[in-house]
C-alpha cells in the first residue's frame, strides 16, 4: 500500500510519534510525505520514504496528484485546525480528491490509529477492487 505522510508545524511531533508507534506496520508499505515532515519521520525512525516538496511550494498538490492517478492508498494529514494555513486552497483540495476518490484519510492521532490498526487487520481489501482504470472504479 501506498501512504501519504502529512502535517503540520505544530502536529509534527505528533506524526513522528505515530510514525515511532506503527513503525512495525510502516514499514511493510511505500510511504510518502511533504517535505519537512518526511525528514522529520527518516531522521526519528529510520523509516524509508520518498519526500515530496514542502506542503506550501506544491507537496500537497505532488500528493494529490498521486490521488488521483490511483497511486496512494490511504492519507494521513495531521492538521492543525486553529491556525491559519496560507496554502489552505492547497489543503482543501487534497481533502477533495481523497473524498472524489475514496481514499481514507485521518486528520487527527485517533482517526490514524484506527486507520493503521485497520491496515494491520487487512481491512484495505476493497482498494484491491477498485484499482484498475477510472471507469472500473465508478462502476465496481
Amino acid at each position: 500500500m501506498n501512504i501519504a505522510l502529512i502535517a503540520h508545524d505544530k502536529k509534527k511531533d505528533d506524526i513522528v510519534k505515530i510514525a515511532k508507534a506503527y513503525q512495525y506496520i510502516l514499514d511493510k508499505h511505500n510511504l510518502y510525505a511533504t517535505g519537512t515532515t518526511g525528514k522529520r519521520i527518516m531522521d526519528e525512525t529510520g523509516l524509508d520514504l520518498h519526500r515530496f516538496k514542502s506542503g506550501p511550494l506544491g507537496g500537497d498538490q505532488q500528493i494529490g496528484a498521486y490521488i488521483s492517478d490511483n497511486k496512494m492508498d490511504l492519507v494521513i494529514f495531521l492538521r492543525d485546525p486553529l491556525t491559519s494555513q496560507a496554502h489552505e486552497p492547497d489543503i482543501s483540495a487534497l481533502l477533495r480528491l481523497c473524498d472524489v476518490y475514496e481514499i481514507p484519510l485521518a486528520t487527527n492521532m485517533g482517526s490514524a490509529e484506527v486507520l493503521l490498526r485497520g491496515l494491520q487487520a487487512g481491512f484495505y481489501g476493497w482498494r484491491e477492487i477498485t484499482r484498475g482504470t477510472e471507469r472500473d472504479r465508478l462502476h465496481f
